[in-house]
């Protein structure tokens, strides 16, 4: 799945969307930065910026079995629901949001009298890019931005509706930022990476039986 989190949609409500069935593969491309090398470098091990890696997966939709099932989300849609659901993990714009927003402040507004005389202008406009969470089971839980989408849409209903797509993902993890506080990505980070060490450490196991039966020949 892939969730978004700490925007203004609809509230506390978040937007979700729940692979429908489990994408056949998975690519993950780990990015090394360059090490300086030459005179310039001492170290060579020296730690400069940390290495990046790209997620790549296929999700597939299917609105077959809604509309079997008189599905009034399907038969109204198609799986054109998912589809905006992703697409709008993309773009910074939020107008639903920004309209609850405004309702929000006006409703707090006539509670409080109104507030001051003067008017208060808000300098930022209310977008930001979505905060994403890529869950792949319960071992990896990532932080990430979808970096490139591409939607094929294979079969509609008589409305012109897709009932049947392929989304092509591609998503990067983003690194963590000692800055932010953004603590939903470091705690997703922190956990995923301590499994991942959790498992490298388990490993030792195999390694240690393996090195035994090397000896032993």
């Amino acid at each position: 799945a892939i969730i978004e989190y700490g925007s203004d949609f609809l509230g506390p409500i978040p937007n979700l969307v729940i692979f429908q069935f489990n994408p056949e593969s998975l690519s993950r491309s780990i990015q090394i930065p360059t090490r300086s090398t030459g005179s310039q470098s001492r170290e060579v091990s020296q730690v400069g910026n940390s290495p990046t890696e790209t997620i790549t997966i296929t999700a597939h939709f299917n609105a077959s079995d809604e509309l079997k099932d008189k599905n009034i989300l399907a038969q109204a849609f198609g799986v054109g629901t998912r589809l905006a659901a992703l697409e709008k993990m993309v773009y910074p714009t939020n107008n639903i949001g920004g309209l609850i927003g405004a309702a929000i402040d006006a409703i707090g507004d006539a509670i409080s009298g109104g507030g001051d005389e003067e008017e208060v202008v808000q300098s930022m406009p209310r977008k930001a890019y979505p905060k994403l969470l890529f869950i792949w089971g319960p071992m990896k839980v990532l932080p990430v931005i979808i970096q490139s989408m591409t939607i094929n849409e294979k079969l509609y209903d008589k409305l012109l509706n897709p009932i049947q797509a392929e989304v092509s993902l591609t998503l990067g993890v983003v690194n963590s930022d000692p800055c932010s506080d953004d603590w939903i990505a470091k705690g997703a980070l922190e956990y995923t990476n301590t499994v991942k060490e959790a498992q490298a450490i388990a490993n030792l196991a195999n390694t240690v039986s393996q090195v035994v039966d090397l000896i032993s020949f």
